[in-house]
């Protein structure tokens, strides 16, 4: 049997992760011990890995208790699933990466790419998702004004931007491997400048900024940027992001 630290530790979570997974009922310990202490066994490891699959692929919370209690469900099916996601996920990565490449090399060399080479390995589909997954949670106004921003903003400035970004997700992900709670002033003085990196293009409301905090969350291309290997970090954020709109904004 192994404790919740054990656990948490072997699948780079927080221990508030798993309680919380213990009480929405998706991922209860074997046992607790007199002392209070929750234990895990062999089959809630496993069940924490499906859980964590369902997540990195984009499943909600909420969606992924009724597919692991169905009488009907096959671990090993499953597996073999998730296996076949990932492997489309990875070609589909690999083409956004040499997309990457290329920008990059366009950039420092000062060349001109051509307008389908900017987007290729982006679907059209995906594309449209994103711009309708936008404008119904921001407004078509503040889309609008984001994107007239965002077209008056120079190289030295974009660059200057997405360095802000890394490094504001560099201290959010050691906080939370630390184990900083997120209303902490540590954690609160990160969220502030993200609130600040954000409002480079848009100035969201208290409502707004709790908003962006779930989809980060719920989205499964932002979830990937923010957990980035650390489950259960995108929750944190979320956390921090709902605290701070509650006390500053």
């Amino acid at each position: 049997m192994r404790t919740v630290r054990q656990v948490a530790k072997a699948a780079g979570v927080s221990v508030r992760t798993l309680h919380h997974y213990d009480s929405i009922g998706l991922l209860k310990p074997a046992e607790i011990g007199e002392n209070g202490y929750r234990y895990y066994g062999r089959e809630e490891l496993l069940r924490l890995q499906q859980i964590l699959f369902y997540r990195e692929l984009g499943f909600p919370l909420a969606d992924i208790g009724p597919v692991l209690d169905n009488p009907a469900f096959d671990p090993l099916d499953a597996l073999r699933g998730h296996r076949t996601a990932l492997e489309g996920r990875i070609d589909r990565y690999r083409d956004l990466i040499q997309t990457i490449d290329r920008t990059i090399d366009s950039l420092e060399k000062d060349e001109e790419m051509e307008d389908n080479e900017l987007y290729a390995g982006i679907s059209p589909e995906t594309r449209e998702r994103w711009e309708n997954e936008a404008e119904r949670f921001w407004g078509a106004d503040a889309v609008r004004e984001a994107r007239r921003k965002a077209q008056g903003f120079s190289k030295e400035k974009v660059a200057a931007i997405k360095a802000e970004m890394e490094e504001i997700k560099s201290d959010f992900i050691a906080l939370f491997r630390a184990g900083a709670e997120p209303g902490s002033e540590a954690v609160q003085a990160v969220t502030a400048r993200h609130y600040g990196w954000v409002s480079h293009s848009w100035t969201p409301d208290a409502a707004s900024f709790k908003g962006l905090g779930r989809v980060y969350v719920d989205n499964p291309e932002f979830r990937g940027t923010y957990d980035d290997g650390q489950p259960g970090c995108a929750e944190f954020i979320a956390e921090a992001m709902a605290i701070h709109a509650d006390r500053s904004l």
